[in-house]
């Protein structure tokens, strides 16, 4: 019975530090192509598999399935955005069906494996903003954090260290 138990809680274990995408996944995407990259000019990637994520901005049902907007993070080693207000800007990722708006609400943290569809004009204010393009083939949702009762979370950068300001 101990051992029953001991593999289960080290299944449970083993679960909580996979990657955030599928290791298959992962294999086929292009890890050299960066964010800033893929920024400066998409339609040179277009086709090609890449892995980012970040924070959800805006979240639309449209007529062939579902379009994010999201704000780029880093991520860590596990495939998860890092708490940091850098960015390298905001990016389009278009889901092939429908998602729940209130589940994949602003503020949610993603992570998706997509495959660069080029580029889309919008307005971001009262600016034309040239968004890249990701068509999912895979996107991870992470769970909400959660602050003991009474308490903010305030997230900062890792890297700032208010001793060596001037």
């Amino acid at each position: 019975m101990n051992t029953i138990v001991a593999l289960f809680g080290l299944l449970l274990v083993l679960q909580g530090c996979t990657y955030a995408i599928s290791p298959s996944m992962v294999e086929k995407t292009d890890k050299t192509i960066t964010f800033e990259m893929l920024r400066s000019d998409p339609t040179v990637y277009k086709g090609r598999l890449v892995l980012f994520g970040g924070v959800i901005s805006q979240i639309s049902n449209v007529k062939q399935g579902t379009l994010i907007t999201v704000v780029q993070k880093p991520l860590d080693y596990w495939g998860k955005p890092v708490h940091t207000n850098k960015t390298g800007g905001q990016f389009l990722v278009f889901f092939p069906r429908y998602l729940d708006a209130l589940t994949y609400d602003s503020g949610r943290e993603i992570t998706v494996a997509a495959e660069v569809g080029g580029t889309t004009l919008e307005a971001l204010g009262d600016v034309e903003y040239d968004y890249p393009v990701l068509v999912s083939k895979e996107l991870k949702l992470w769970p909400r954090e959660q602050s003991p009762p009474g308490t903010q979370i305030q997230w900062g950068d890792p890297l700032y260290d208010p001793q060596q300001q001037p």
